[in-house]
């Protein structure tokens, strides 16, 4: 007879140290079996067969196998449906318990509620925690209880409450100390895991950013940040969206280093909270009139802005960028998100969707309200009479133009093509069609 396990779930949280759930199964004394499951309902929509996400969760695993080899443990690492994945792992273990970190994205929400139905249905319970974000979906909230809606109003609150806590003691913001109790993890030899080309992707070598940021770059955030030709981020969002670095232990470092950089973690935490107390904004506007909107949706013009090519330096550096590293400057994702939507009136969606084909730290709940943001449609938006000028923004930010000729090496030359659209007509477009679509929209909604 197998003896009894807890198995701890991984998902967006690949580390050992400071992780919520897993620190909660190691206190029950069970020997617990670490799992991750390579999720066939989300690699199968995926269209690169060399996807570097694909790629650095695969090695991530592997380093995670050789911190639990270390103390003769190991990682269950399985390649299917997570229902039937689950079948197979309860025939095979005896399991009394699973726990896992929360994920607030809508298919993970649906997942989690079918394997915690099949589980109660065998008496095993599911106990899920809260570690990708310090404060979840209805924590921070207006006096009535409302969730806000405006990021200012939302952070201070969220800063109060924070210090309220000293860093969030009490509502399990704390440090956990998983590595006191490594002991639990099951003593057993370890198990292959499947290979990349088991499942039908290739190697990716694109280089992955470094999850150790210099205290002076952090330091220095503020002054730096809106400069793409300037190393002044941190990269650090790959790490945020799989978890192989704690939120927790990062919001602390920020506290003490820069409050601008404390500010752009609080965003994570309001985009999450967007989304899990709206998740219409998965697939609609978050202002309903703004569904309204008759996009032109040209194309020749939407692939000419994913290839870089529509004539306007900044925004063509920036999808450059994106589709040479996976990584683009959140200046330049400004500038970008706005010519689609404003300069070429493309819905939203669609360079949403690119994004999250093309950006190493995808992440829905960020992506869709920065998308939304840039479009005038989402949660404190930029109003939609608000249209970045490409040419001002270029002086401003990137005056020496280091940043475009980097990525534009023809700039300058009868090889690089000229504007796709003109300024001043696309303005003036622009502001005429988002008036009548939205005057649509309050008459239909009643508004």
């Amino acid at each position: 007879m197998n003896s009894d396990i807890v198995i701890f779930w991984h998902r967006r949280d690949l580390r050992l140290h400071d992780n919520a759930g897993a620190f909660q199964a190691l206190q029950t004394g069970i020997p617990v079996l670490p799992l991750f499951i390579f999720d066939t309902e989300i690699l199968n929509k995926l269209e690169d067969v060399n996807d570097p996400r694909v790629t650095f969760i695969h090695k991530e695993l592997q380093r995670l196998q050789k911190e639990l080899e270390a103390i003769g443990s190991t990682i269950l690492v399985k390649y299917g449906k997570p229902i039937e994945v689950w079948q197979q792992i309860l025939q095979n273990h005896n399991v009394v318990a699973v726990y896992t970190n929360r994920d607030y994205e809508p298919y993970a929400q649906k997942r989690d509620a079918t394997i915690a139905k099949m589980l109660d249905h065998k008496g095993i319970p599911f106990h899920t925690f809260k570690d990708h974000v310090v404060f979840e979906k209805l924590e921070v909230t207006k006096k009535d209880g409302k969730p806000y809606t405006v990021f200012t109003p939302y952070s201070r609150v969220w800063k109060a409450q924070f210090a309220e806590t000293g860093g969030g003691q009490d509502r399990g913001n704390q440090s956990f100390a998983n590595d006191e109790f490594f002991y639990h993890y099951l003593k057993t030899s370890s198990t292959p895991m499947p290979t990349l080309a088991e499942m039908g992707f290739e190697e990716n070598h694109l280089e992955i950013p470094d999850r150790i940021v210099p205290q002076k770059k952090i330091k220095d955030y503020e002054q730096n940040r809106n400069f793409p030709a300037i190393a002044g981020t941190s990269k650090l969002g790959i790490h945020f969206r799989f978890g192989t670095i704690s939120i927790r232990e990062k919001v602390r470092k920020a506290k003490l280093l820069n409050d601008t950089y404390l500010n752009e973690l609080i965003w994570r935490d309001f985009y999450a909270q967007i989304l899990a107390n709206f998740p219409h904004v998965a697939h609609r506007a978050f202002r309903p009139e703004y569904d309204y909107i008759e996009w032109r949706n040209n194309e020749s013009e939407f692939e000419a802005w994913c290839a870089g090519q529509t004539g306007y330096p900044m925004a063509d550096a920036g999808m450059r960028e994106l589709n040479h590293t996976g990584f683009m400057h959140n200046r330049s994702r400004m500038i970008t998100a706005s010519f689609l939507t404003k300069h070429l009136l493309i819905d939203w969606r669609w360079g949403e969707a690119y994004f999250a084909r093309k950006l190493l730290d995808f992440d829905l709940a960020s992506n869709n309200g920065g998308w939304q943001w840039a479009a005038g449609s989402g949660t404190d938006a930029a109003p939609y009479f608000r249209i970045f000028n490409p040419a001002s923004q270029l002086k401003k930010f990137d005056k020496e133009e280091g940043y475009i000729r980097k990525w534009i090496p023809e700039y300058g030359t009868n090889a690089y093509p000229n504007p796709i659209v003109d300024h001043k007509l696309a303005r003036e477009r622009c502001l005429e069609h988002y008036k009548v679509g939205i005057e649509k929209g309050k008459q239909a909604l009643g508004k």
